[in-house]
């Protein structure tokens, strides 16, 4: 049977009311971030941190893997020992350190086959498991599967490209992409969604396409303007809603083959998700704003590592911001004083949550 051709028809996409509406919020909120440089530079570095942090853990569990945000930021506190014993461990360093190469070259890493074999090389990198096939196209059939919370395979999703087709497939996608990114002549949202929702449905690795295609989504993304997109996290936003995901993904790729594909259902999946990755930094940032604008700066990371863990302890705000000992136990005292934070526990297991 002969496999879809690629030169797909974007023609079909329906641009309703509600994606108008979407892409108009998404934008403007990327127009508003470049009125922020206000903010300060370790607020910001503070929110990719966080950001990051859930991106990796979300990310790595979708898949399957079962590390905690928690756990995640601790083996990223040791990444330069280099010694991870576990696969998931292995799995998380890989996608920090891709990440990272993301963030900081992104205007030096156009979609190319190169690139894209490069980044799944380096994503795998710590893997002894996929030493044989990281960045190299898939040799063997490779069928989506959906994981449970507790890592256990839920079925196949939908059925992929053949390894003989991929090569093919992922440099007539490559060429279209440029084109777009070149042309111009189809809105950059759209794009990212079509690119990702076809690189899924050619599937061209062996293993680590779910984890590669949101390092590209954050890619294309920061190519297109979107300079927010590090410190707001869009792993997390899909992981909260994962039956949402594989639906919106099985509805349209089972469309793509056909001369009629259905992008409607992915394009609007993600374009919510992208309203709800933006919607939480803005509620970040607007909150800072009202209620932590007079506080000083330690003590605004302080509250942001309780917010975002649910608990912060002394220690811990020391390590991380990197403040001495006795100046976070001073803002702690304050914080908990102002009625900020809320004491837990006495002596060593004293802890604090937001009051």
């Amino acid at each position: 049977m002969e496999y879809w051709v690629m030169a797909f028809d974007t023609s079909t996409v329906r641009i309703t009311a509600d994606i108008l509406s979407l892409i108009a919020e998404i934008d403007e909120f990327k127009g508003a971030w470049r009125a922020l440089g206000r903010i300060a530079p370790d607020r910001l570095s503070s929110l990719r941190r966080v950001a990051t942090i859930e991106s990796i853990g979300s990310s790595t569990r979708i898949e399957g893997a079962r590390l905690s945000d928690r756990e995640v930021e601790k083996l990223l506190s040791n990444l330069k020992i280099g010694s991870f014993v576990t696969r998931d461990e292995q799995e998380v360093a890989g996608y920090a350190e891709v990440m990272e190469t993301v963030f900081s070259a992104y205007d030096v890493i156009p979609p190319t086959e190169n690139h894209i074999r490069q980044l799944h090389r380096d994503l795998l990198i710590h893997s002894s498991k996929d030493e044989r096939h990281r960045g190299e196209w898939k040799s063997l059939a490779n069928h989506v599967e959906a994981f449970d919370e507790r890592g256990q395979s839920l079925g196949i999703v939908f059925a992929t490209a053949s390894p003989f087709d991929t090569p093919r497939l992922i440099s007539e996608l490559v060429d279209w992409v440029r084109a777009r990114e070149s042309d111009k002549d189809l809105h950059p949202l759209l794009m990212v969604a079509v690119f990702i929702v076809v690189f899924l449905e050619i599937h061209p690795f062996q293993d680590g396409n779910g984890r590669l295609s949101r390092v590209l989504t954050t890619l294309l993304l920061l190519r297109a303007g979107y300079a927010y997109v590090p410190y707001s996290s869009l792993e997390s936003v899909i992981e909260q809603n994962k039956e949402g995901y594989y639906l919106a993904l099985r509805r349209t790729q089972g469309t793509i083959r056909s001369a009629q594909p259905d992008w409607n259902p992915w394009l609007e999946f993600f374009l919510r998700s992208l309203q709800l990755q933006k919607r939480r930094l803005e509620h970040k940032i607007e909150r800072e704003r009202i209620v932590l604008g007079d506080l000083p700066e330690l003590s605004v990371a302080i509250l942001e590592l309780a917010r975002e863990r649910g608990r912060v302890t002394v220690m811990e705000a020391t390590r991380i911001t990197g403040a001495s000992r006795n100046t976070v136990k001073d803002h702690i005292r304050v914080l908990t004083e102002q009625g900020h934070l809320s004491q837990h526990g006495a002596g060593r297991g004293t802890w604090y949550g937001l009051a």
